[in-house]
């Protein structure tokens, strides 16, 4: 099913919002989709990169007989990272947006490159007007720098905090689930050792007495 670029328009503009857009953004988006464009209904659910629909004949070898065929893009489901929203984006792509993504540096890049009468599908637009709007608040924030002394300090507090919640995790797990069996081995173990010890010097102990006893029974006779 096939949408105009009006309806395309509108759609852009109730996912966006009409305030999130940059000044000027609107009117170049009016000029570079007429109302007479015509996209095809699969490319509201990625970035084709102009790639589309084909229609042509097939024509047989030995009678040259023509019948009506079309080709379609080569659409591939991919996860494709963005550093401004710092997330994977699970789009549907072409093969050939991709060679232009991989081209430009990334999704943001191919996006920011890109000019919009290039970019004629739905959710391509979508996303551009989106990243751009982005960019453009992050701009307006003020970056603050760090000493390296405090950067040194903060590494330090980051890694003790990893430490006591990693020890906090460990103690919580002892709670929910009790003493491993490799622990309760070992503390058995243990004591079954110690017992034998004990075990073993009181009878070297008896056996020793027994000896002198023998030794002073045999002088005296």
């Amino acid at each position: 099913m096939a949408f105009r670029g009006k309806e395309m328009m509108k759609k852009i503009l109730k996912k966006v919002g009409e305030n999130n857009l940059a000044p000027g953004v609107k009117d170049s988006l009016k000029k570079c989709i007429p109302d007479s464009k015509i996209v095809m209904g699969r490319a509201n659910r990625g970035i084709y990169a102009g790639r589309h629909i084909r229609f042509g004949n097939r024509v047989s070898e030995d009678g040259g007989n023509k019948s009506r065929r079309n080709w379609k893009p080569n659409v591939q489901e991919k996860r494709l990272f963005s550093y401004i929203l710092d997330r994977h984006i699970r789009v549907k792509v072409t093969t050939h947006a991709l060679r232009c993504i991989d081209k430009a540096g990334g999704i943001d890049e191919y996006l920011l490159k890109t000019p919009y009468h290039k970019m004629d599908t739905e959710l391509g637009l979508f996303w551009k007007s989106k990243i751009e709007t982005l960019y453009e608040e992050l701009g307006k924030m003020e970056v603050v720098f760090f000493s390296p002394e405090d950067e040194v300090k903060f590494e330090q507090r980051f890694k003790e905090l990893k430490l006591s919640e990693r020890a906090a995790r460990r103690e919580a797990r002892r709670q929910m689930y009790g003493s491993s069996a490799k622990l309760n081995q070992i503390k058995e173990g243990g004591e079954k050792g110690n017992g034998s010890s004990e075990e073993a010097a009181a009878s070297s102990e008896g056996g020793s007495h027994g000896d002198d006893s023998h030794q002073q029974w045999v002088a005296n006779v």
